[in-house]
């Protein structure tokens, strides 16, 4: 193979070579950005189930309610429609369910207050690495709760009630000293209140519930299970219900469906286009160098060594076009990642009712997590490299039909 050869070919070709480098860009531009977004909506499903270190949320919703139903005009400490307390028994059957490696439990209450709503979430602090416990770790200010009496206040309805850190907060009645603030990041709705106390602080504020607990969050030995989990669940523990990212996915629209189930039918589309284009215009420079051709044949070239140019010439142009293809794909699947995508949340997965504005809490909108990984890199640049290959061999065949006599006698 010589390869000054090549070089002088692509250059001499210079409108030829950008057109087969444009339409491979454009064919892995395609193929990388819809699969990065497709990867990017499963991300964002499992955002917050990944916040939580969870892979599903156990809840008990109050019998013969329909969402959005119920009123709110009564004042004080509530549980939430859709997150009754759940029975000590059936916690400890959770927890010792065969595919459960980790259970942690909390309380979640509404509160309405004149002139306001707020949520107030009792956390197991044994628990540091499942359930809303987790969140801790974006603590903003001040410290967590390690004493009966104080709270964690949620940064941005601090910000709303203009709560400083160290003032006194009235909860039901109690007194309770605001020792740290939160900022609830992207994806951790399902977990999302306005002030955070320890369990037992939250349950003396429903003295006749007990011990209660009202959430239950499931780690799986295998998270592949979820599914069959949550089947078990529903039958083995009548009244409660098992919500997992696939909830999610279902909620998030007929863009998340299409990404999910259609990307790899789409991009591969996109990409067999761009190798027909190519595949179309290395015929076509074929056909322009027929005479080249002759005369390399006529002066003792083979097709085997014609067939190497060749196919160095393609690849050339493959490689920078799967390189160049890479940055635009990347860089599309960027632009679509800045946009906010809404992340529904399911009735019973919801902390606030329906009837209450959630400005309050944190931005029930989320970036998709747009990441390119070494699989789709690699994909990408194999496609590009089988692209040249199949050009070259199909035109290694013709090539090898031409005779000299035949070639120089057209001309």
């Amino acid at each position: 193979m010589r390869y000054s050869y090549i070089v002088q070919e692509l250059r001499h070709r210079a409108h030829r070579t950008l057109l087969n480098i444009l339409g491979i860009t454009v064919g892995v531009g395609l193929f990388v950005s819809i699969n990065a977004v497709s990867d990017g909506y499963q991300k964002a499903v499992q955002l917050p189930f990944a916040n939580l270190g969870a892979d599903l949320v156990v809840q008990r919703a109050e019998k013969n309610r329909q969402p959005g139903q119920g009123s709110l005009s009564m004042r004080g400490i509530k549980l939430p429609f859709s997150n009754q307390v759940i029975a000590s028994e059936a916690f400890e059957g959770l927890r010792r369910l065969d595919d459960v490696t980790a259970a942690a439990g909390s309380l979640l209450l509404w509160e309405v207050i004149p002139g306001g709503f707020r949520t107030i979430m009792g956390l197991d602090f044994s628990q540091p690495e499942l359930g809303p416990v987790r969140l801790t770790q974006w603590l903003s200010q001040g410290r967590l709760p390690q004493q009966p009496g104080e709270a964690l206040v949620e940064k941005h309805f601090a910000k709303f009630r203009r709560i400083r850190l160290g003032d006194s907060l009235e909860i039901a009645g109690k007194p309770f000293a605001v020792v740290g603030m939160l900022e609830i990041r992207e994806g951790a709705q399902v977990a999302a209140a306005n002030i955070y106390l320890s369990l037992a602080d939250a349950q003396a504020l429903l003295p006749e519930t007990g011990d209660a607990i009202n959430v239950v969050y499931l780690r799986l030995r295998d998270p592949a299970r979820q599914g069959a989990v949550q089947e078990h669940i529903l039958t083995a523990f009548p009244g409660l219900s098992a919500n997992s990212s696939d909830s999610f996915l279902e909620l998030m629209g007929g863009v998340s469906v299409i990404a999910g189930k259609f990307s790899v039918v789409a991009s591969l589309v996109a990409l067999g286009g761009a190798i027909l284009l190519i595949l179309k215009s290395m015929l076509a420079s074929l056909g322009e160098r027929l005479s080249e051709i002759g005369v390399l044949k006529a002066v003792g070239w083979t097709g085997r060594n014609i067939q190497e140019q060749l196919l160095g010439e393609a690849m050339v142009q493959c490689l920078l076009g799967g390189l160049l293809g890479i940055v635009l794909g990347y860089a599309g699947a960027y632009l679509i990642g800045t946009l906010s995508i809404p992340l529904n949340l399911a009735w019973e997965l919801n902390p606030v009712p329906a009837s209450v504005k959630i400005g309050e809490l944190a931005n029930q909108s989320i970036r998709l997590p747009i990441q390119l990984s070494w699989e789709l890199l690699a994909t990408a640049l194999s496609c590009s490299a089988v692209t040249g290959f199949l050009a070259t061999a199909l035109m290694g065949k013709l090539v090898n039909k031409m005779r000299p006599s035949d070639i120089l006698g057209r001309l």
